[in-house]
């Protein structure tokens, strides 16, 4: 909670009307959605600020219930006065999510589209918004119902095939190896979008790593654009790990400088040291910094195979007589972190190397469990591409189709529900 041009307190259920009419002085709100001016008041009639309210009808509200918004002047005390009445005038405080929660279970919306609206609260770059307005507007739920329905036709047909093997048809035209692979592609597709989405919903976190003095901390400042890491000529410098987050193309990108991965005897160096070695590891990207002018080293060439597949080799001092021989399969940029130059194509790589393969068109938002549930249908529908028993490809469909349904918010238990909407504000 914070101080604001305007705070809004939002009540809902079957008797919001009757319990915000308690502390308002307007007790009637005849036209839905219509703003009327009021004043909020206490126990003892007295004014305490003059205020919007506003009446959202059953169903056509967010939560599917009546609700009433008061928008109060957006001082702290006044939005807590307001709700310590409401409180005390029969409403209970909402739980993270309630309200989501709400519109959920009353079939307003589907949990992806929920996980749509927490998406838009916590976009970070336009993207990540676009991708959360898309799922929010049943992106990802128009399309796993088609799938759906694609499978139930081919249950359908397999179904007739097995109680009337006679000849007896659902469909003439029926193929099942051409209406698998129909499913497979279209949640392939679904799948690279969802995952596209989240890299741009989390953003990818980048480690800058290398041997002391090869100009990792000045690589930083000149991806940054500006001085935040100290730059010395001594070695061991940077004993600690500096974050900071930037956007390149949309995508947000978390840069972790660390100290110079070396053999020491001083501790807190050697510290800085194992830190490295475990940012390196966790991160999603790794810059594997080397020095251009000079030779490279054994320990460098173990690290570029240690961190394959996530390492992008950055060859910095490009503005001095090269003498580095690298020879490897990795991605590699050639910079000069003095001078500037190669910066724009380094961000370029690093983009490319954390959107992959992924589609980059009409990007759509999933959390985690969904992903899995997607993930666990494409591989039940790709097990019963090969399966040679009509029997186990109709168990197999039955599978693909209960995990399709579980990414929408049906079957699913609440331990799952209470953890989704655990995620949201109070407010939402």
């Amino acid at each position: 909670m914070g101080e604001g041009g305007i705070a809004i307190v939002r009540v809902s259920g079957p008797d919001a009307v009757s319990i915000s009419t308690k502390i308002l002085t307007r007790k009637n709100f005849d036209i839905p959605g219509r703003l009327y001016l009021t004043s909020l008041i206490d126990g003892g009639g007295n004014i305490l600020d003059r205020v919007l309210a506003v009446r959202f009808e059953a169903p056509n509200s967010y939560t599917g219930e009546d609700i009433v918004e008061v928008h109060t002047h957006g001082g702290i005390f006044v939005a807590s006065l307001c709700l310590e009445m409401l409180i005390a005038n029969g409403a209970e405080l909402a739980q993270p999510g309630e309200f989501t929660r709400r519109a959920f279970t009353g079939g307003r919306i589907d949990l992806s589209q929920a996980e749509g609206v927490l998406g838009i609260i916590k976009a970070r770059s336009v993207e990540a918004l676009k991708a959360s307005a898309r799922t929010l507007g049943g992106g990802v739920s128009e399309i796993i119902s088609n799938i759906h329905t694609k499978i139930l036709d081919i249950q359908a047909n397999i179904e007739i095939n097995l109680d009337f093997p006679e000849g007896e048809v659902f469909d003439e035209d029926f193929d099942l190896t051409r209406e698998l692979s129909d499913c497979v592609n279209d949640l392939e597709e679904l799948l690279s979008r969802c995952e596209a989405g989240v890299i741009f919903s989390n953003g990818v976190r980048v480690t800058i790593a290398g041997r002391p003095n090869v100009g990792k901390s000045s690589l930083l400042n000149a991806i940054l654009g500006r001085e935040r890491a100290i730059v010395t000529e001594i070695p061991g410098t940077t004993r600690d790990i500096i974050s900071e987050t930037i956007l390149i193309n949309s995508l947000p990108v978390t840069l972790s400088d660390t100290a110079g991965i070396r053999d020491t005897e001083n501790l807190i160096e050697a510290q800085g040291v194992k830190l490295a070695r475990h940012a390196a590891e966790d991160g999603d990207l790794c810059l594997l910094v080397i020095d251009g002018s000079k030779e490279i080293s054994d320990d460098e060439r173990a690290m570029i195979d240690e961190l394959a597949g996530k390492a992008l080799l950055v060859i910095n001092k490009s503005d001095l007589e090269r003498v580095a021989n690298v020879e490897t399969s990795a991605p590699k940029v050639c910079v000069s972190a003095l001078e500037g130059s190669g910066i724009r194509e380094l961000k370029q790589a690093i983009y490319d190397m954390a959107v992959k393969h992924h589609t980059q068109a009409g990007l759509l938002n999933a959390n985690v469990s969904q992903l899995n549930d997607i993930r666990e249908s494409l591989k039940a529908l790709r097990e019963a591409l090969t399966a040679e028993d009509t029997d186990v490809v109709a168990g197999l469909l039955g599978s693909a189709r209960v995990s399709l349904m579980r990414v929408l918010g049906v079957r699913v238990g609440d331990e799952l529900l209470d953890r989704m909407f655990s995620r949201f504000c109070v407010g939402k």
